[in-house]
């Protein structure tokens, strides 16, 4: 038996063995059309067997940008929550190749109604069709336009965090720098939820997750041939693509990072968090025992997917209401 799957949770070996794998693991970009609508109808009919939540509407919106095509941005809000709220400016996971903003928007809703905050759900662009930095440049569109129209929105401008899982986590840091470095208002917050970082594949834990099935290192090598063609693992690639790339670290905001001990990104988001602190930033770092890559997602039912939600929405609560005006601190948890 695998070493991976001797040290795995025993609920999420469980859940794994459930899970469609394909010679190519459960995600096959060698297909990426294929795959991308697996994924699709996946997350549709899980939505379909979701009971709707009546008090978070949805709202759709377009950014528009004088340099290239219009961002998509997915807005949630609770009805009954006092304004203006709080925001967090979201990036889908999928690996910045497969995905879309609707797919976590059974959950999504949920955090709204706990917390009482607003989810701007970013439909960034992704790999191929548009190479990276663009998912980065389209999630610092939809940063200003959040800042510029949180009024009319009814939101609090100051109160917007930036979250992302997987590629998108990977995405978020890199907005977050974008933000940094073009001089723009800062965050309130980064939240990586196993965030993808860094292209080179050179960490130990990018050698030793091989045979999971859940982003292994091959799939993970793939994908950032993807995103970056042949730039992947040179020196020509931008820290707005790979943010481990990037040396200095100050300056960004407070920064939330979750991650399992059997992920590949494993240990270039242990490096990420360690240096941020080094810089002087707030980290706040949570390492899962036993948990495989998307762990939440493939066995939200266990312990450790409990564990981690109560945690990270603590962790929400927590900076949303730090910032707070008086009367308007978010719900509890």
């Amino acid at each position: 038996m695998p070493v991976s799957r001797l040290l795995m949770d025993r609920e999420l070996g469980q859940a794994l063995d459930g899970v469609p794998m394909t010679p190519n693991g459960a995600f096959d970009l060698t297909d990426i059309a294929a795959t991308r609508e697996a994924l699709r109808s996946f997350a549709e009919s899980v939505a379909a067997g979701t009971p709707d939540d009546p008090s978070v509407v949805t709202e759709e919106y377009r950014v528009s940008r004088a340099d290239g095509p219009d961002v998509p941005v997915r807005l949630l809000r609770p009805t009954a929550a006092p304004g203006p709220l709080p925001v967090m400016l979201w990036f889908h996971g999928g690996g910045q190749v497969l995905g879309f903003a609707a797919q976590d928007d059974p959950w999504l809703k949920q955090l709204c109604s706990r917390l009482g905050c607003a989810v701007a759900a970013v439909d960034y662009r992704l790999a191929p069709e548009t190479p990276s930095p663009g998912a980065a440049e389209d999630g610092f569109v939809a940063y200003q336009w959040l800042g510029r129209e949180a009024g009319a929105l009814g939101l609090d401008g100051a109160r917007i965090g930036i979250a992302g899982q997987s590629g998108g986590g990977g995405i978020a840091a890199a907005t977050a720098l974008l933000v940094r470095d073009r001089g723009g208002a800062a965050p309130l917050f980064q939240s990586l939820t196993y965030p993808m970082l860094d292209d080179r594949n050179l960490t130990a834990s990018s050698h030793e997750i091989t045979d999971i099935g859940i982003w292994d290192r091959s799939t993970n090598i793939l994908a950032w041939q993807t995103i970056l063609g042949d730039r992947a693992g040179t020196d020509e690639v931008s820290p707005y693509s790979a943010p481990s790339r990037a040396d200095d670290l100050g300056s960004l905001p407070p920064t939330f990072i979750a991650v399992g001990e059997l992920d590949c990104f494993r240990d270039e988001d242990l490096d990420y968090a360690t240096r941020l602190r080094a810089h002087g930033v707030p980290v706040e770092m949570h390492l899962y025992p036993g948990a495989y890559h998307a762990f939440d997602l493939f066995a939200p039912e266990s312990q450790l997917a409990a564990t981690f939600q109560q945690t990270w929405f603590s962790y929400l609560a927590r900076k949303f209401g730090d910032a707070a005006p008086d009367g308007h601190r978010p719900g509890r948890v």
